[in-house]
């Protein structure tokens, strides 16, 4: 039986897969990174070696037995090179939805808009001078700002559930400083999920970086914004058996 190990992105918990979960069965887990749910650590020095580590432990005591598919969304893909190398051929399949890949030893920050990535290094040298950590400001006093944050209108319910405190928190920006290597993470099968509508990860990016990926992966399409594990959890449920049932 396939096991699925669900990574979410920033500014989430392991709560953002809750409409996804059930879905794949009781064979999944979906882990919180340091510093998020029942994860602790000090944000403000977080790297993506800590989170490797973390998901890599959570798996080794779930008892997950291979194959095991792990799935990424956005930030999230940061985790995965380290998280299939750590694991040495027992994963069978990957799932990136949205998902950064940075150039072969980049980062985070290459993964970004042009602007969003400026405004994040001026923003982060200025608070490092001052010894301050750059951390996200978690739930929004107002959540109509998060209406349109992912490029379609969230439905009342659905931007309900994005904002609950469960699921958005403060999260670091310190990770995307971090450098990330594909070169040692065995060659499995890649099924990377465009969301053709996202707006922080636009689909030209999102195409930019499928073309930085090891292998050449299987593309499929949505047309969606950048949740669509929240929005269309049945669509995105079938991509992911269906990747897992592949030889």
């Amino acid at each position: 039986m396939t096991s699925f190990v669900l990574l979410h992105g920033g500014g989430t918990t392991s709560r953002f897969w809750d409409r996804l979960a059930p879905l794949l069965g009781d064979t999944t887990l979906a882990v919180n990174l340091p510093g998020r749910g029942d994860r602790p650590h000090d944000l403000g020095s977080l790297t993506v070696q800590d989170e490797v580590a973390s998901v890599v432990s959570d798996i080794e005591n779930a008892g997950l037995e291979p194959p095991i598919v792990v799935v990424a969304h956005s930030s999230g893909g940061l985790v995965v090179p380290g998280v299939v190398t750590a694991l040495q051929g027992v994963v069978f399949h990957i799932v990136l939805n949205a998902a950064s890949v940075p150039p072969e030893g980049g980062t985070g920050l290459d993964c970004m808009q042009p602007r969003h990535r400026e405004g994040i290094m001026l923003a982060y040298e200025s608070l490092r001078a001052s010894g301050k950590a750059m951390l996200t400001p978690g739930p929004p006093s107002d959540p109509e700002t998060f209406r349109n944050a992912y490029g379609v209108p969230l439905s009342d319910e659905d931007l309900a559930f994005v904002v609950d405190p469960v699921r958005c928190v403060v999260d670091t920006m310190s990770h995307y400083f971090q450098p990330v290597s594909w070169r040692t993470a065995p060659k499995a099968p890649v099924t990377y999920v465009v969301n053709r509508l996202d707006r922080p990860v636009p689909e030209a990016l999102q195409r930019e970086m499928i073309g930085r990926l090891p292998v050449s992966p299987t593309v499929v399409e949505l047309e969606s914004g950048h949740i669509p594990a929240i929005v269309m959890p049945g669509q995105f449920a079938a991509i992911v058996t269906a990747a897992g049932a592949r030889d």
